[in-house]
């Protein structure tokens, strides 16, 4: 194949944004290999603070992510694609209604990682049956820095937030790649057009932006939601409010959203049960109502156990008494992380005088150590009546 400077490289690569296009992709550009050194130096200082928590799958391939020639070592181009899923309306009105859950945008539709891959696949194999050479296909599930290469490729920035923002797009593009050993003319990284704003550091909850372009994953909503296994620090739980997966309020108030149109993918409509479910519906799912709840959607790798722990938060943080009944169920779930949340979310919706009684009736045959430790700090032993909330 001719160079990369060649007319015939330029050619090829009119034809594949073409290509692109018409299979439905929103955005493409095409990075070096060699473009992501600078984002690579941020990512190893991220972990060198522990930022990533518990992600130990970030750690153990953090070479793969900074250099992809260690991922694959005859990669000459990436192709990088971006697919919006902008919502119709505005995506932080659900966090008004603390009886209903609030699930991130991405997440109320069909599963990214198939729609993209899925098109992906048909894009290399066009671009083989075109020009030859190799290519590998990855969606987010494979160590590759995606927003450094999407800005390398000229799709946006990363802004503030650490997240991409596109100028036509604002915060909503979902990202794939393809490493390919074909040599393609690379475009120019966009510029940071972010400049004195700092809303979306301002707008989170829980202060989980150290600096800007710096993210310390163990304060964000999302980790704590979808990434964290266990129980979340109480510290946090008030902050978390009715979001039961996820957060999206520093991608929602960036001001590039203004030009993103509503994405009308047929393939990535939100779906009706997940776009503001019920917390009292919810919090009634059972193994099997979860899987029919959560079928082909990025909830499903949350599990119904975390799931339910998020939903006892949102329901403590309702203020709704009327959930109460449905939480107490909870403490006999199989489940000690559900056990030990209704714990914590029964704390916020009943009295003292209730809930030393019902100390009284479960603590004893508790023998997991941490529900055991919900219950003494929600009601101190032989205490009742005495209020512990302003």
């Amino acid at each position: 194949m001719p160079t990369s400077t060649s007319d015939a490289a330029a050619a090829l690569k009119t034809a594949l944004r073409r290509e692109a296009g018409a299979l439905g992709f929103d955005a493409v550009g095409v990075a070096g290999p060699d473009s992501v050194a600078e984002a690579g130096d941020r990512f190893r200082r991220f972990l060198s603070r522990g930022w990533h928590g518990d992600m130990d799958w970030l750690q153990a391939k953090a070479d793969r992510r900074t250099d992809p020639r260690t991922l694959w070592a005859d990669v000459h181009s990436i192709i990088v694609v971006g697919l919006s899923y902008a919502p119709e309306g505005d995506p932080l009105a659900p966090l008004q209604q603390p009886q209903r859950g609030c699930i991130s945008v991405y997440a109320q539709r069909r599963d990214y990682h198939d729609v993209l891959k899925k098109r992906l696949k048909r894009l290399a194999r066009w671009l083989i049956a075109e020009a030859g050479g190799e290519v590998k296909v990855f969606v987010d599930t494979a160590p590759v820095l995606e927003k450094p290469l999407a800005a390398a490729a000229g799709l946006g920035w990363q802004g503030k937030h650490t997240n991409l923002v596109s100028r036509r797009h604002g915060s909503w593009l979902f990202l794939g790649s393809i490493y390919t050993s074909l040599s393609l003319p690379p475009d120019s990284a966009h510029a940071d057009r972010c400049g004195g704003c700092r809303r979306c550091l301002e707008v989170c909850p829980t202060d989980a932006f150290p600096a800007p372009y710096e993210l310390d994953a163990r304060r964000c909503i999302a980790y704590l939601t979808i990434e964290h296994q266990g129980h979340i620090d109480a510290a946090f739980r008030p902050a978390i409010g009715n979001r039961v997966f996820g957060c999206d309020d520093c991608l929602a108030v960036c001001p590039w959203n203004k030009f993103a149109a509503a994405s009308h993918e047929a393939a990535l409509q939100p779906r009706d049960e997940l776009t503001t479910p019920r917390l009292a519906e919810l919090l009634q799912l059972d193994e099997d109502g979860f899987r029919r709840l959560t079928r082909g959607t990025p909830l499903r790798r949350l599990g119904r156990n975390r799931l339910l722990r998020n939903t006892l938060i949102a329901a403590g943080n309702s203020g709704d008494s009327s959930l109460a009944p449905a939480v107490e169920a909870l403490l006999a779930d199989p489940s000690p992380l559900v056990r030990a949340m209704a714990v914590w979310a029964l704390t916020r919706l009943l009295g003292d005088d209730a809930l030393a009684s019902l100390r009284r009736k479960h603590l004893e045959h508790e023998a997991d150590a941490d529900v055991r430790s919900e219950w003494r700090a929600a009601v101190p032993a032989d205490v009742a009546g005495v209020s512990r909330r302003p």
